[in-house]
Order: structure tokens, then sequence, then C-alpha cells
């Protein structure tokens, strides 16, 4: 197999991680001959795999490169990011902290009679996935007294059932 040749062309963006020496760059490489984009590659101080010996050895030519500080993700970005979760996961995840289906088709219950209603029985009983975003989740979650934290902390382990 043929070794590749990778050559950094341009570098658009440096920002630091939560993580000394670690940094995800937005960069432009050709590799053996191929120019193409990464919008996201994390380089680590002792990878000698692939690019990063080339990106390392930029760094080192370019110090006074601007490297952007790190700047956590929101709580919203955090959420936005958590996995799908099955109807198997969120359903057992929900027994798994105590609470019942019927508890969550009272919630649905308790709404007031319209078209969020409806939708909220339709996506309650046949969605295949849920997603930690859609409104539906926090509406249930609030019925239940479950606070945002919680929530998230009950999809976390969920997404591992």
């Amino acid at each position: 197999m043929e070794k590749s040749i990778f050559e950094v062309v341009t570098v658009h963006k440096v920002a630091d991680t939560p993580t000394p020496g670690v940094y995800d760059l937005d960069l432009t490489l050709k590799i053996n001959g191929v120019e193409e984009r990464f919008e996201h590659y994390v380089s680590t101080p002792d990878d000698s795999i692939g690019a990063n010996p080339a990106i390392r050895t930029w760094m080192k030519q370019h110090p006074d490169f601007p490297v952007q500080s790190y700047v956590p993700p929101t709580t919203e970005q955090v959420r936005a990011s958590l996995p799908l979760l099955t109807t198997r996961q969120f359903r057992l995840g929900l027994v798994n902290n105590g609470f019942t289906s019927a508890q969550v088709a009272a919630a649905i219950e308790t709404m007031q009679e319209g078209p969020e209603k409806e939708v909220a029985k339709i996506e309650w009983e046949y969605a295949t996935t849920f997603n930690r975003a859609h409104p539906l989740i926090a509406l249930i979650g609030a019925a239940l007294g479950l606070s945002d934290e919680q929530i998230d902390a009950m999809w976390s382990t969920s997404a591992d059932l």
C-alpha cells in the first residue's frame, strides 16, 4: 500500500480545546495531490499518524498564527448533541427512573384540547425515535416534575440501554 502524502494548503482557524496541547483546526489539506477541507480536524501533540505530523510542523513554522480560546458549549448546544433515543431506550429510561408509560399518557391528557395535544399523542404512541430538543420532551418532563438537568442525565443514561 502506497504511503499517503499530506500537505497543509490553508489553515482557516485554530482553536484551543479543553485539553492542553490539543487543537481543533479548520484547514484545507492536500492529500496525494487532492485538496480537501476539514472543518474540525483535532490535532493532538503525540499523534504521528495521517496528516497530524504535517499539521504540527505547520504550527511550529507559524507560531504567531492566532489560536482562538476554548469556549465551552452552551447548555443548548450540549442538548442538541445528545443522541436520538429509540422508543425502547426512551421508555426503559423512564421506567428505570420510576416513571410509567401511564404517567406520560396522563400528562398528555391534561393538555388543553387541540392540535398540540393530538400531535403529542401521536408522538408518544408512534414515534420511532425521540430527540432531546423536541418540545414534547420538555413538556412531559415538566409534567413529571423533572428539571432540564434531570432530563439530560436520564437521556444520557438511556442512550446506553
